[in-house]
């Protein structure tokens, strides 16, 4: 969209709020760059350059805005949408890929060479991979220093950097401004960050920006809904889960709000924070751009009602694609609650304990690693879903299939549909919530045919997939304006049911 001069500086022009995360806008006279929203008096149009990420404009010079804070906007949906490699190499940055394993390994997991990849991401978005976690590094750095008590050299280390003179030389160069005087800036601004410091240590919270429209009870209901005792429990008006992250455990606690998501992580290792947030933003779809669904699917005159009722639905996805593949097989052919028994025995017999001394959650879901130790005779499930879980996790174990965040959705699916078990619903739905493709479609789920009858629409799977075309690339917001058409739980927010909250 960077490219289109005219339509981003009608987007500057009128603060279009929408567009944030989409483009970068820099200022030739002043040496800064914004989101589009920003509040200040537009610039003249000679004087202004546009940029598809924070990292390229970094590249080119520019310093973000102390007052819009550009690096904070919500993460463009492009990459979410997008199946190819710049795509995938975008939700592998962000999972914090590159701190942990370098370009080589980013580039291995991609199947390119690291020069490949290097001249892929400078041509589609204006920076190589070292450059975009840079940029990311310091946004995890700001949000450290502005929200939290944290040391500057603790703060350093949890952002991913190599040395305390990179991270000081990062934070002149992308904020203006020394590390200690951002956080005296933050602290003269208002008393948040010693008001957070009470939550205790490993604890920061922070705000996650989200475009509006955000319908935020279909997704928190669907969440609160499937939620697995020990793993997830609703308290307080927040969703909380346990989170398996590269360096230690954690619990996030999310409370929805019209315009953004109260996030409170609880980390074993704060190097874990930029991953942390990355997997909570996939799991509530935040970076969706509920504008371009609404467009598509308000065209079709049966769907548009339903649309119009709640704008602005995200699909509610996951922090872990093995968990999701596991817990959807676990959840074939049988009612919510007796996924839920399923999930749970599994969760009790091989996940890692945690504490929580905030609420009640006890387990971290187990790894793939863990559940190829399962003894077949331990789980109380039909033989034939039995042999289908077995042949999943081997599957994923040995790399078979692969789910992870920089996967190929077309040849999951493929691998998906060889396992024994496992046919068209069961791909389509992990496609969905796992992998996060937007137009998958589990044109055989039960719901959706019911949900499609009382709005009109055919309910036959094979007339309903034709029909979907022209949802197109949608299909998945579709299938969950669908689900919140029926009178289920998985619309309820917060939960009415007692064994939930």
């Amino acid at each position: 969209m960077h490219d289109d001069f005219d339509r981003c500086y009608r987007a500057v022009k009128s603060s279009d709020a929408r567009f944030d995360g989409w483009f970068i806008t820099a200022v030739l006279t002043t040496g800064i760059y914004c989101r589009p929203s920003c509040p200040v008096r537009p610039p003249l149009a000679r004087n202004v350059r546009f940029y598809p990420t924070a990292a390229a404009a970094q590249r080119a010079g520019f310093r973000a805005c102390k007052r819009c804070h550009p690096d904070a906007a919500p993460g463009s949906p492009e990459w979410n949408i997008r199946g190819d490699v710049v795509g995938r190499a975008m939700r592998l940055i962000a999972d914090g890929t590159v701190d942990r394993e370098g370009v080589a390994g980013l580039a291995g997991h991609l199947g390119y060479s690291a020069r490949q990849l290097q001249r892929l991401l400078q041509v589609e978005v204006g920076a190589g991979p070292l450059a975009l976690a840079r940029a990311q590094r310091a946004q995890t750095a700001r949000v450290l220093i502005e929200t939290t008590d944290l040391s500057m050299a603790d703060v350093a280390f949890a952002a991913g950097f190599a040395s305390i003179r990179q991270f000081n030389d990062t934070v002149r160069a992308v904020c203006a401004t020394t590390p200690t005087a951002l956080r005296h800036q933050a602290t003269a601004r208002s008393k948040v960050r010693r008001d957070r410091g009470a939550h205790g240590p490993g604890t920061v919270s922070l705000r996650l920006p989200v475009r509006t429209p955000f319908a935020f009870e279909g997704v928190f209901g669907h969440l609160a809904a499937c939620a697995v005792p020990g793993c997830e429990e609703v308290r307080d008006g927040a969703y909380r889960r346990t989170l398996r992250l590269p360096h230690g455990n954690g619990i996030a606690s999310l409370s929805p709000a019209p315009d953004h998501v109260r996030c409170l992580l609880m980390l074993d290792d704060f190097r874990d924070l930029t991953t942390a947030i990355a997997r909570c933003r996939r799991l509530l779809d935040l970076d969706a751009d509920p504008e371009a669904v609404i467009e598509t699917l308000t065209d079709d005159p049966e769907l548009a009602p339903i649309v119009a009722k709640a704008p602005g639905q995200r699909i509610p996805r996951t922090v872990d694609e093995a968990e999701l593949a596991v817990r959807v097989v676990l959840s074939q052919q049988v009612s919510i609650k007796a996924a839920r028994t399923h999930t749970h025995r599994l969760l009790l017999a091989h996940g890692e304990q945690i504490s929580d001394a905030a609420g009640g959650l006890t387990h971290v879901f187990p790894s793939v690693e863990r559940l190829a130790d399962i003894d077949p005779d331990q789980l109380a499930l039909p033989r034939a879903r039995r042999q289908t879980l077995l042949a999943l996790v081997a599957a994923l174990a040995d790399g078979t299939v692969g789910l992870g965040a920089g996967c190929d959705w077309e040849r999951a699916r493929h691998d998906l549909l060889t396992l024994p078990g496992i046919g068209p619903w069961t791909a389509e739905v992990i496609a969905m919530r796992g992998l996060g493709d937007p137009d998958a479609f589990p044109a055989t789920d039960l719901g959706i045919q019911v949900a499609a009858r009382r709005l009109g629409l055919p309910d036959n799977p094979r007339a309903l997939t034709e029909h979907s075309a022209r949802w197109r690339p949608w299909r998945s917001y579709a299938t969950q304006h669908l689900w919140t058409a029926l009178d289920h739980a998985v619309n309820d927010w917060p939960p009415t049911s007692k064994e939930i909250a």
